[in-house]
């Protein structure tokens, strides 16, 4: 398969991924910031980001599983499409979430606060989840 194709086959499904997880596909910035809170490595720019985004690079393997995880869909659909990937992603590889009532009663209460506090609400969350990870 051509190259370019291939890149610009990862930019549409990045960006599919990226609207279906209610993240801007336009905002390399976002993009860049969202990845970096996840990803254990050497941070990326937000230049590469945005080559991501427009279709200009792929990243490595490691980069993939890591916005794969994060966007809730196959790897292997992110890097190379199918017709069945967005399905498999939605309920990953142990099934679909469960979500107990404290944790329904939760997203709520989060939903009733302004857009600053629930970013806020949301940042203290990926903090303690890294945090976490780090034990």
């Amino acid at each position: 398969m051509n190259p370019s194709i291939e890149r610009e086959g990862f930019s549409e499904r990045l960006q599919q991924a990226l609207r279906n997880a209610d993240y801007s596909p336009d905002s390399p910035t976002q993009l860049a910031r969202e990845f970096n809170i996840r990803f254990e490595g050497r941070p990326i720019t937000v230049h590469a980001a945005r080559k991501w985004l427009v279709g200009e690079a792929i990243p490595t393997q490691e980069k993939l599983r890591t916005l794969a995880q994060w966007l809730g869909v196959p790897a292997e659909w992110l890097r190379f499409g199918g017709e069945d990937g967005q399905a498999a992603g939605a309920e990953g590889a142990a099934g679909p979430a469960r979500f107990e009532s404290a944790d329904v009663k939760l997203l709520a209460d989060l939903q009733r606060l302004d857009t600053h506090h629930q970013a806020l609400a949301r940042e203290f969350i990926r903090m303690l989840v890294r945090m976490s990870r780090q034990k």
